[in-house]
């Protein structure tokens, strides 16, 4: 090996040997707590609300949204926030609104970030409101089921959205890699849509249609009341318990399976590719099957609504449950 070869490395051993001590001895000053490292400054601001409203936006970036049942009668707005990306309070034309200013430097975007994230707790009286409408990025969103509102709209890109509220209209839960929870509510329709994270819906009532769409996540439904299940997914699987439409099922699927346990509706139609379609129904229903390579075992019944399931290669199982 050359010499300057050898001078080099053992330059760049020596260099590393002392940057790994000094750290040590730093993080030992610091009681190894890594949030002193960070070089961006968090406060606790604290809004009171004297004036009334019936509707709420919320738009923020990497905050969490919490909304929750206040102790008494009053309004607040608690914001554990960045100091130079704080969050405006306001209330108008009877509409909280809740937004983050950000006036940080082109340089102050370039630091060391450790500790809790920024955090919005909206505590408000229990009961009726109008819209919901909340938009984040990567904050997670929890709504506690003291409230029902006309409408909800929730949207997040890797966020995760939590929603025990309940709504006369539509509620429309949206996020990209994050998961949705959505339980113990009511709603004209339904909409739930995320590309690579988890649906779970349990104990729901939707007066009109339900729509999952997935991309590579798993959605599972339990206990669900609906007109019209509607659901589109390409590899992520689909499990529905106790799920009943008084209409249809429309169901398709690439390489995810559709699992069915004690559902029914008046027709149903399930396509996959490579997905399996198993489970059980709670009514006769007249089956028309195929599938090119996999296995098909279904009733011979010739009665009840039609249940129409394609695959390519996935097995297609389907019996009815008898009724107790």
């Amino acid at each position: 090996m050359r010499t300057a070869v050898k001078i080099w490395l053992t330059v760049a051993t020596v260099l590393f040997l002392i940057s790994g001590i000094l750290f040590v001895g730093v993080m030992t000053v610091l009681n190894w707590d890594f949030t002193k490292l960070s070089t961006t400054k968090y406060e606790t601001n604290r809004y009171t609300l004297s004036e009334t409203f019936s509707d709420i936006s919320i738009r923020t970036d990497t905050a969490q949204v919490e909304l929750v049942p206040a102790e008494g009668s009053e309004s607040t707005v608690v914001c554990y926030e960045e100091a130079k990306r704080k969050h405006e309070v306001a209330v108008e034309d009877g509409v909280l609104v809740i937004k983050v200013v950000d006036t940080r430097a082109w340089y102050e975007y370039i630091g060391i970030h450790f500790g809790k994230p920024p955090k919005l707790t909206v505590a408000i009286p229990e009961g009726a409101y109008g819209t919901l409408s909340v938009k984040g990025k990567t904050g997670d969103t929890r709504i506690s089921s003291a409230f029902h509102f006309e409408s909800i709209a929730i949207s997040t890109s890797t966020g995760d959205v939590t929603n025990h509220a309940s709504a006369l209209g539509d509620v429309t839960l949206t996020a990209s890699t994050g998961d949705i929870l959505t339980e113990g509510i009511a709603a004209a329709s339904l909409q739930l849509s995320v590309s690579t994270g988890k649906i779970t819906v349990s104990d729901v009532t939707c007066a009109g249609d339900l729509t999952v769409n997935v991309s590579t996540g798993k959605a599972t439904l339990t206990s669900v009341a609906c007109k019209n299940l509607r659901s589109d997914g390409d590899t992520g699987k689909l499990i529905l318990k106790n799920v009943i439409a008084s209409e249809a099922f429309s169901v398709k699927r690439s390489t995810g399976d559709v699992t069915l346990e004690a559902c029914d509706a008046a027709e149903l139609r399930i396509q996959t590719d490579t997905g399996d379609v198993e489970g059980t129904l709670l009514s006769d229903k007249v089956f028309l099957v195929r599938t090119d390579t996999g296995k098909t075992e279904v009733p011979s019944s010739v009665t009840g609504g039609k249940c129409e399931i394609t695959t390519d290669t996935g097995d297609i199982r389907i019996r009815i449950q008898p009724n107790n």
